[in-house]
């Protein structure tokens, strides 16, 4: 009897895990033609050209550049002192829920939940941003 409820116990956990688990993380293999779909969000304040700079900064250079670092716009205290480094793992996670990354940052929006529409992002950004 035992042994039949640790291995249903185990199933579930197998189920949970393999079901839930994929919902909050990026796929490694995200499509950049639908992240440019992706990127029209974003592309209302952000620009991909070097200085171009709108409500929100440029994003050309975006990975491996220090968050806050572009001198040519006004960044958000907290966006200053946050330390992140952009890498497709920091900015996944910042996508997915900007304030809770960042709290107090300026950018107003409420995040992408949905793991795959960033993946897709992060790999259009990963080739446009260069």
């Amino acid at each position: 009897m035992i042994g039949r409820v640790r291995a249903a116990q185990l199933l579930v956990t197998a189920v949970l895990v393999t079901t839930l688990l994929p919902v909050g993380i990026a796929r490694a293999d995200g499509d950049p033609v639908r992240g440019e779909a992706r990127f029209q969000e974003c592309a209302a304040c952000h620009k991909l050209e070097a200085g171009a700079n709108e409500v929100g900064p440029s994003l050309h250079g975006l990975f491996t550049r220090k968050a806050g670092e572009l001198a040519d716009f006004r960044y958000s205290p907290a966006m200053k002192r946050s330390g992140i480094v952009w890498t497709p793992e920091t900015l996944e996670k910042y996508i997915a829920d900007p304030q809770a990354t960042v709290p107090a940052n300026r950018m107003p929006y409420a995040g992408m939940a949905n793991a795959s529409d960033r993946a897709d992002l992060i790999a259009y950004l990963s080739k446009a941003s260069k």
